[in-house]
């Protein structure tokens, strides 16, 4: 993403010249420019979508300030206001009492404050901010197909297209399960022949699979992949079970290796745990896991998850197994690295909840009534294993490696206030 944003200096014009201004906001401006911000003029509206920060430069510049926002006129770039207050001139004093005003209005608003033009940490919240606002933005463009419905047994993850838009951005994007039967028969031995050599070249063992069932995973793959392009899509969750039962093939492998592309691809038509996905990919720029909470010790603070596909990059390594409810055509068992992790939820009829927590990886595991990639995983701040028997939101979680719930729970409040995190 570009990190490009627009910096418009506030000030009662008939008070300061150039160089009175330049003198109180030029190390300022400079700092903003290191992190891609350009200066614009202060009697300019947002034309586009570019983040606009608003440079509070001294007192008296509140009504300046309302007179812009109400020219603004509810432009993408002016969804919430964006102050930049520092400490002369009376700047902080004129940002609180301007933002108290636009708030008592109904106006969402944030002052960002700058200690001085070499103020670190200020200025990474400031860098924080504009991603968090293109990632908004980027979830707003994003396309998810559907193919198929979703499985019969999402009772509680089933939320219309409408709901979906409004919460988090996306378009649903229905695609018919005949689309990618027809597919199917259009790809080539010749294309599958070398998808299929890479996948098994990178495996320690191949137990349960045929030549044939991997040739048939690495046909279905092909198959999404050619429809992703046709409909333009960011991302795709499927009825992946309906190829179990009519083609006798796995998604596992194609919906991993979309993931591993960039392609967030989400399993039994899961819309909720694909929106998931996807955001943690946008906000985090990681790879996501899609996994069923298998097991749990709420005395240990600990739980299973286990799901018969993984993207691999995210493993150390990897074995080719059978589907673990069928034991047909291919499930890929992976050993997911000991060390930190954040897991998500979103929930709701809304999809206006969210639970957020950190914890580590224990271990990996080879249970054989399990789904065949399995880790042990112990929680250690924000949601707890109690949660999930108290108030869960669905039967999927969304694993992403790394420590990153104040990143999260940060997006959130900025950009979403409407969810609720638990």
């Amino acid at each position: 993403m570009s990190r490009r944003f627009c910096v418009v200096p506030m000030h009662p014009g008939t008070l300061l010249g150039e160089k009175e201004l330049e003198k109180i906001i030029g190390g300022y401006l400079q700092a903003l420019g290191g992190l891609g911000g350009r200066r614009c003029a202060s009697d300019a509206a947002p034309e586009d979508s570019t983040p606009i920060f608003l440079l509070v430069a001294t007192g008296g510049s509140e009504q300046v300030i309302l007179d812009w926002w109400s020219d603004c006129n509810g432009a993408p770039a002016a969804e919430s206001l964006s102050l930049i207050a520092h400490p002369g001139n009376n700047s902080l004093p004129a940002a609180l009492e301007v933002l108290a005003r636009l708030q008592q209005d109904g106006a969402h608003g944030r002052i960002f404050y700058l200690n001085g033009p070499d103020d670190t940490s200020g200025l990474q919240e400031i860098s924080d901010a504009v991603h968090d606002t293109e990632v908004r933005r980027a979830l707003q463009r994003a396309r998810i197909g559907v193919v198929g419905t979703p499985s019969d047994w999402l009772v509680a993850s089933r939320p219309d297209a409408s709901t979906i838009r409004k919460s988090w951005g996306p378009t649903v994007v229905p695609v018919e399960m005949e689309e990618v039967v027809k597919t199917l028969g259009t790809i080539s031995d010749a294309e599958v022949e070398p998808r299929m050599a890479a996948f098994v070249a990178g495996a320690t063992e191949i137990c349960e699979p045929t030549t044939t069932e991997l040739g048939d995973v690495s046909r279905l793959y092909l198959a999404l992949k050619n429809v992703v392009a046709d409909h333009k899509l960011d991302a795709l969750t499927v009825r992946c079970f309906d190829f179990v039962q009519n083609q006798k093939t796995t998604g596992c492998f194609g919906l991993a290796q979309l993931t591993d592309e960039g392609v967030i691809a989400g399993c039994e038509g899961d819309l909720v745990s694909t929106v998931g996905q996807l955001w943690a990919h946008k906000l985090l720029g990681v790879t996501p896991w899609m996994a069923n909470p298998a097991q749990l010790d709420p005395a240990r603070n600990t739980l299973w998850l286990a799901h018969c596909t993984v993207p691999r990059t995210l493993v150390e390594s990897y074995r080719l197994r059978s589907h673990f409810e069928s034991g047909l055509g291919v499930g890929i068992q992976g050993a997911l690295p000991s060390g930190p992790v954040t897991l998500l939820r979103i929930g709701g009829i809304k999809m206006d909840r969210l639970w957020l927590a950190e914890g580590d990886i224990l271990r990996s595991g080879d249970a054989e009534n399990l789904c065949r990639t399995q880790a042990e995983i112990k929680l250690t701040r924000g949601g707890t294993v109690a949660d999930l028997l108290r108030a869960p939101l669905g039967n999927h979680l969304v694993l992403v490696l790394g420590h990153h719930l104040d990143r999260l729970q940060s997006w959130c409040k900025g950009i979403a206030p409407h969810i609720a995190i638990s």
